[in-house]
This record gives structure tokens, sequence and C-alpha cells, in this order.
């Protein structure tokens, strides 16, 4: 069983935010989070190594075992720190950094199928036409020779396009060999965990590496960094569940999250937003304009254009929301309705309910939140306002303009609109007594 340690201990100044950069969302999840979902298909329970703000971090992410970093002195530092937990035997034993969230499972199977006897360490790294700033991997066929920083680069390292993307794969008994044996006789005086390369090197023994694409293993260092990983991220989100049968006639406008579940068949327009939660049972259509979340939608349903499903919202089979129609907390039962111009909180309905344009369930009193209760079949008119707490009888209907806080009995009308008055002739007295003053 492998061992994974992520590195996410680092301030992340560039970032000129109060929030830990490894706790910025990406498709709705963590940066660290995207990043312990692929490590915890090698690692049930990866090693999460902690520093700035780490008590922050802490308290947001789970299913990982932690060591802390403090003062941060470096990669290999951070390793250090991890030590502990790393198991001294032949096992792999993987090295992440808590800032590329885009970073694959299978990427890190194939790192780890790099070692073997006479080669207990393994480097990702991947090719780019823009090495820039990039450490350089002098290799020859699939062993590395060296890893040199541009800075102390060559004319001809330079040239090289095989590029260190600081991922590492190695036996649990070379790290214990050599991490403590890194120094930090360097400008910087830190710990640098490409050292290992050297020392490995120099013991006669192999360094392998695996390649990986560029966009996979960049990393996010500043708000624009975390646009583009967040571009990249959701033009895969969006191929993939095209790929399993989901129709986007404008995909580039459709923003999805971590966890957007939507079976074949189903129809996403324009400029939609599925934030996290959302699931469907079944084909369902989401038309343009509309910002989902926390939202489980059953077969057939048709919601939008331009409605929010907010937490707690659950569509039963065939329902309709319309437009300008905002849930949440609601429970909505089979073939029901709610087509316009309407907010409907805190509140189940039974099955074909109708609910007219304007309705609102009162649901706040300032204090607390009051629950509404529709039963099937029940017709709500235009523009009603249902005080809560409340229940509408099945069968019943609620007059136009009414506003209810009484509980309406099964099968009845209930309405509140005053009587009528008319006052024949007051319109031309009004206008006759206004052009004398």
């Amino acid at each position: 069983m492998a061992t994974c340690v992520i590195l996410a201990a680092g301030k992340g100044t560039r970032m000129l935010s109060p929030l830990p950069k490894v706790l910025h969302k990406l498709g709705g999840l963590s940066l660290v989070g995207h990043v312990v979902k692929a490590a915890s298909a090698i690692d049930k329970s990866p090693i999460l190594v902690v520093g700035h703000q780490a008590e922050e971090v802490m308290g947001n992410i789970e299913g990982v075992r932690f060591a802390t970093q403090s003062p941060q002195l470096g990669t290999g530092h951070a390793v250090m720190m991890a030590l502990p937990q790393i198991p001294n035997n032949d096992e792999p034993v993987l090295v992440l950094f808590g800032d590329t969230p885009l970073i694959k499972a299978s990427t890190l199977h194939k790192l780890v199928a790099q070692l073997g006897e006479g080669r207990p360490l393994a480097v990702l790294a991947f090719e780019s036409e823009h090495p820039g700033r990039y450490g350089r991997v002098v290799a020859e066929k699939d062993i590395i020779h060296d890893i040199v920083e541009a800075k102390d680069a060559t004319d001809n390292q330079l040239a090289i396009r095989l590029c260190n993307a600081g991922v590492m794969a190695g036996t649990g008994a070379m790290f214990h060999r050599f991490i403590p044996q890194i120094s930090n006789h360097n400008a910087a005086k830190e710990y640098y965990l490409t050292d290992l390369v050297a020392m490995v090197r120099g013991e006669g023994l192999d360094v392998a590496y695996s390649l990986a694409g560029e966009e996979e293993v960049a990393g996010v260092n500043s708000q624009f960094d975390l646009s583009e990983r967040e571009a990249a991220y959701q033009k895969q989100q969006r191929r993939t569940l095209m790929d399993q049968g989901v129709q986007m006639p404008h995909p580039e406008t459709v923003f999805l999250s971590h966890d957007t579940k939507l079976p074949a068949g189903s129809l996403v327009e324009a400029h939609c937003v599925l934030a996290p939660g959302v699931k469907a049972h079944g084909p369902v259509t989401i038309r343009a304009f509309s910002h989902l979340e926390g939202a489980e939608l059953s077969e057939g349903c048709v919601v939008g254009p331009y409605a929010r499903l907010r937490p707690g919202t659950i569509l039963g089979p065939k329902v309709r929301i319309g437009n300008f129609v905002e849930t949440k907390k609601t429970i909505v039962g089979e073939g029901s309705k709610i087509n316009h111009l309407s907010y409907v909180g805190d509140a189940s309905l039974g099955q074909y309910v109708n609910i007219g344009a304007g309705t609102i369930t009162c649901n706040y009193d300032g204090y607390q939140k009051h629950q509404t209760s529709i039963g099937d079949g029940v017709f709500v008119g235009s523009d009603t306002l249902l005080v809560a707490p409340i229940k509408i009888g099945k069968g019943s209907y609620t007059g136009s303009g009414s506003v209810l806080s009484d509980d309406v009995p099964e099968d009845s009308l209930a309405l509140t609109r005053p009587a009528r008055q008319i006052f024949e002739g007051w319109a031309t007295r009004f206008r006759s007594k206004q052009k004398k003053g």
C-alpha cells in the first residue's frame, strides 16, 4: 500500500488573499481537496503537511492525517515533518503539492510503476514549449541524470523542454535514508526535495521519470493562475458529461462542479451554473440562465429559464420550475408546476400542485423559519402570500391576490380578496377638480 504526502504549508502570498491558498475553490472544491481526492485512490488516508494558517486548513479537510511544518523551510523540510508517519520499508511513497488540482490518480499510478530494483526514486516530468523558469530534467532514455534550476542552467540545458513537475515517488526506505541528509547550505537556507536526485545518483542508483501533461501539473500561485486552472477544469468536466451523453449546445457558457451528476439524455442550455450538490435521477432539462446548488432532480424535470434552485430542493418526476422562480429547502411532488415569478422556501408540495405566478411562501418571521405544506392537487392562485406555518389541504384552491395565514381544509376555496367597490363618475370629478386647482 502506498503512502501519499501532500505539501500544503506554504503562505501563497501572491494570491493576495486572507484565505489560505490551498483552500481556494476550483469547481466548488478546494485546491487541496482535489489533490486529496486523487491521492486517496492510492492512499485512503494521505498525510497533509500544514503550516501557514494550519488550523483553518485542518478544519476544512477530512480523510487525511496531518503533519505540521513550522517554520516553513523548504520542500525537503516539509517531508521531514511527515517522516515519522512514513513506513520505513520498500512500499512506495508519493510526494505531491496541494496547489496542483488537476493531477490525476492514473498519473500517480504510472509514476509509482517506474519504481523498481535499483530505481528507488522517480520524478514526474512534463514537456513544455516555453519552459521559462521551470527546472530542467537532464535525462537519457527513461533515466534522470540531473535536475537543474533555470537560474543555474547552461545555454544547452535551457534548451531542454523536459521540465520537473515537482511530484516524486520513492520507497519509504529511500526517504528515511536520504531525507535526514538533505542540507540547507544554499542562499535561501532551505531544504530542497530535489536534492534527492543527486543523492540517489551518488549511490550508483537510477532515478526514473514519468510524463504528464503540462496543464495537469500546473500549480496555482496567483488569482490569474486560479482562473486558468478553473477554465481547464471546466473544459474537462464539460467534455466528461458530453461524452456520457449530456447535451450542451453552448458548453463554454456552462459552469459545473466537482460532483455534478447528470445522466445521458439530459440537456443543459446556455449560461447555466451547476454549483456543488446537484444530481439528477434520469434525463432532465435545464434551460438557459439557471443556477442550481444542492438540488436533486428526478426524471423528466424541466428547470428554467432564469430559475434558481437553492440547497435542499428536491424535485419529483416531471416537475416544472419556470422563469424567475426560486426554491429553497423545498420538496416538490410529481407533476407539480411552479412556472412563473415565485419564491417557495421551507415547503413541501404534493403531486400535481399548480403554483400561480407571484406566489410567495412567507417562511421567515425575523427569528425563525416556518414550514408551508401544500397537499396533492392544490391550485394556488396568482399573487398569493402563504404566511407560514400553514397547511393547504389537498384539492383546495386559493383565490388570486389572497394573503393566507390559517390552515385551509381539503377541497376548499380560500380567499381574502376585499369586496369590490365602484364609484361611478369619480374619475371625471377628480380630473375636473385638478384642472380648476
